[in-house]
């Protein structure tokens, strides 16, 4: 984790867009002049500004690209992740997309029903170059969710990992994580779309019809 930035943690790719105009405009939002400030500022303008959605998965590259996050005002952790790295690279912080699988021991019925387990893998996270070093960040479980689900919700500060929580309000089990994927300069889509496949292969297709992840959790908590 100390490896210094490349050229490439700046630069825009197809999936981590930082020079698309409407992630250059979003990134503009964060206006304070230090680094990790500006960092902070863009971690919840990502985490809480667009809802967590597991339930409408798209593996392609349009749909995994940081952008559609903007154009759809939903996503789920990977193409969260992607824009707050498209973000901080339009912002001129270095950045990168990092993956662990993961044990979830909170879920809702129909996600449960769909990926007939626990384990998500290719969790994505995102890696900032703040203060000479790299900094993990999570902006997946937007503030509203995490209380509805009576989970904490993941602060950052810039200077510490912001993982998620092992154990939720109540002290039950929450998230474990289970095996490091690395870290990439953009989505590994063709990896994540052929792990999602075998894995999961439910959960790329269209969600039933009225389904709302954030009601399915508010109503399976209480």
């Amino acid at each position: 984790m100390t490896a210094a930035p490349s050229p490439a943690t700046l630069a825009p790719t197809a999936l981590i867009d930082s020079d698309h105009p409407a992630v250059i405009e979003f990134a503009r939002r964060a206006t304070a002049a230090d680094a990790r400030e500006r960092a902070v500022e863009l971690y919840y303008m990502v985490r809480d500004g667009f809802r967590y959605d597991p339930y409408r998965v798209d593996l392609s590259v349009e749909g995994l690209r940081a952008s559609r996050v903007l154009e759809c005002g939903y996503g789920w952790c990977v193409p969260k992740a992607a824009l707050l790295a498209a973000a901080a690279r339009a912002s001129g912080i270095p950045a990168r997309v990092g993956y662990a699988d993961v044990r979830n021991h909170l879920s809702t019925e129909r996600l449960r029903n769909i990926l007939k387990t626990d384990l998500y893998i290719w969790h994505g996270y995102t890696e900032l170059w703040l203060e000479d070093g790299w900094v993990k960040a999570t902006p997946a479980f937007n503030l509203a969710l995490c209380e509805r689900f009576g989970i904490h919700p993941l602060n950052w500060d810039g200077r510490d990992d912001s993982l998620y929580h092992p154990y939720d309000r109540e002290g039950r089990r929450h998230m474990e994580y289970v095996s490091q994927r690395g870290s990439f300069d953009d989505v590994p889509v063709t990896r994540i779309a052929a792990d999602f496949a075998a894995m999961y292969p439910g959960w790329a297709k269209a969600p039933d019809e009225g389904a709302d992840f954030a009601q399915d959790a508010a109503r399976e908590a209480r």
